[in-house]
C-alpha cells in the first residue's frame, strides 16, 4: 500500500467517507464530523502509520486534507 493510500485509508475509516470526497474542499471548517476530538485522533493515527511526531505548530495548522499532505512532506513522508 503506497503512503497516498494509506492516507486516504486514515480519513476514509475516521470520517466514513468516499474517497472521492477527499480533495481540496474536504476541511475543518467544511466537515462537521471533523471536530476537536476527531482531529486529535487524526494526528495519533497518522503519527502511528507513518511513524512520525508532529510538532505542535503543525498539529494546530492540519486543517485540510491537502494541507496534511504538505505537512506530512515536511517529515518526510513521499507522496
Amino acid at each position: 500500500m503506497s503512503n497516498l493510500e494509506k492516507y486516504q485509508k486514515i480519513f476514509m475509516d475516521l470520517f466514513q467517507v468516499e474517497k472521492e470526497e477527499l480533495n481540496e474542499s474536504f476541511s475543518f471548517a467544511g466537515e462537521e464530523r471533523w471536530d476537536s476530538v476527531t482531529h486529535l485522533s487524526l494526528i495519533a493515527e497518522l503519527e502511528d502509520t507513518f511513524g512520525i511526531m508532529f510538532e505542535t505548530d503543525d498539529i494546530l495548522n492540519y486543517g485540510s486534507y491537502l494541507n496534511g499532505i504538505n505537512i506530512l512532506k515536511k517529515y518526510g513522508v513521499e507522496f
